[in-house]
C-alpha cells in the first residue's frame, strides 16, 4: 500500500496512452481532503516535481470496489478522465483492491472496467450528455462550426479539415486555438476540453487534445477520444469501432451503438495502461504545511 512515512509521500506513476498520472492509495485517509488540491498543484508540474497530467487518490467505497478523488495538474477537481480511469483499474487490480472485472465511483458516476492479460483495460463509459452540433466560432481567421459532447467532462470537437486549409492536423496551433475554444462563450462558465480531429486510414481518426485543467496539449485524452469518435460518427457516418490515434502515437479503441443520438451510444473505451515507476517524495520536496498535515496521521 502507498503510505506516508516521516513526512514522505509514496506514490505510483502510471501512463494511459501518454496521459500520465500520480496514484496514491489513500484508503486509510492519510492525505486529508483539505490539502489534496494544493498537493496536486505542487507535485504535478514537470521539471520541478514528479510531473503528471493529474493526481488520483484511491479511496474506500460503500457502493463499488473503490472510489477515486481526481485532481488536474492545476489543482482543480475533475469529474472524469478516461485514461486516468483505465490506469485506476489497472492500479487497483495490480494491488488486489479489485478483481479483473470491477466498478468504481467517480463524480461522473459508477464506472465499470475490465483488465485483460496484456494489461489493456476496457471501460464502459457513463452515458454522454448535452450533445450540441453546429456551434459557430472563429479560428485562425476562418469561421467554422464545432460540436460539443459531455462524456463525463465537457468536450468540444473541431474538424481540422474545415479550418486548416489543407495544412493537416500536425500543423494546427493546438495551444493557441485550444485556449480560444476552451474559453469561448459557448462553453461558459465551466469551459471545455478541445479536440482537433482529422480522418485517418480506414475507420481511424487522428486526435490532438487541449485539456482544461492542464491548460495545454496532452499526449492523449480518453474522454476526448470518445467525444471525437461519437461526434465524428454522427457527422460523417463512421461505424463502430473507431480507432483513435493520439498525439503520443498510442491507439485507443472506441466501441459504441450506431444509428442513435450520441447520448444513447453506450460507448466503451479500450487501450493500454502501464505502471511506469513507484517512488517516494522526500519531505523537503513538499511545502511545510502539507508535511505538517501528513505528520498528523
Amino acid at each position: 500500500m502507498d503510505h506516508m512515512e516521516k513526512g514522505a509521500l509514496s506514490f505510483t506513476k502510471m501512463s494511459g496512452a501518454g496521459n500520465d498520472f500520480i496514484f496514491i492509495d489513500n484508503r486509510e485517509g492519510a492525505v486529508p481532503p483539505a490539502i489534496r488540491a494544493k498537493l496536486a498543484a505542487h507535485i504535478c508540474p514537470r521539471m520541478f516535481s514528479v510531473g503528471a497530467d493529474g493526481i488520483i487518490f484511491i479511496e474506500k467505497s460503500s457502493i463499488a470496489d473503490f472510489s477515486w478523488d481526481f485532481y488536474n495538474a492545476d489543482g482543480s477537481l475533475a469529474e472524469m478522465c478516461g485514461n486516468g480511469a483505465r490506469c485506476a483499474a489497472r492500479y487497483a487490480f495490480s494491488r488486489g483492491i479489485a478483481g479483473a472485472k470491477m466498478s468504481f465511483a467517480t463524480l461522473a458516476g459508477i464506472i465499470e472496467a475490465e483488465v485483460f492479460a496484456d494489461d489493456t483495460v476496457c471501460l464502459q463509459m457513463t452515458a454522454p450528455e448535452d450533445y450540441r452540433s453546429g456551434l459557430s466560432l472563429e479560428l485562425g481567421g476562418t469561421s467554422c462550426q464545432v460540436d460539443f459532447l459531455n462524456t463525463g467532462v465537457p468536450h468540444a470537437v473541431v474538424y481540422v479539415d474545415e479550418v486548416s486549409e489543407g495544412q493537416g492536423i500536425g500543423n494546427i496551433p493546438v495551444q493557441e486555438w485550444g485556449r480560444i475554444v476552451r474559453n469561448h462563450d459557448h462553453f461558459a462558465p465551466a469551459g471545455t476540453n478541445v479536440n482537433f480531429v482529422s480522418r485517418g486510414e480506414g475507420n481511424s481518426l487522428y486526435v490532438r487534445t487541449y485539456e482544461r485543467g492542464v491548460e495545454d496539449e496532452t499526449m492523449a485524452c480518453g474522454t476526448g477520444a470518445v467525444a471525437a469518435a461519437l461526434c465524428f460518427s454522427k457527422k460523417y457516418g463512421f461505424a463502430s469501432p473507431v480507432n483513435i490515434v493520439s498525439s503520443g502515437g498510442e491507439i485507443l479503441s472506441i466501441a459504441f451503438k450506431t444509428g442513435c443520438p450520441p447520448q444513447e451510444a453506450a460507448p466503451s473505451l479500450s487501450g493500454p495502461a502501464r505502471i511506469i515507476y513507484q517512488g517516494e517524495l522526500a519531505a523537503e520536496a513538499l511545502p511545510a504545511d502539507i508535511v505538517k498535515e501528513l505528520g498528523k496521521r
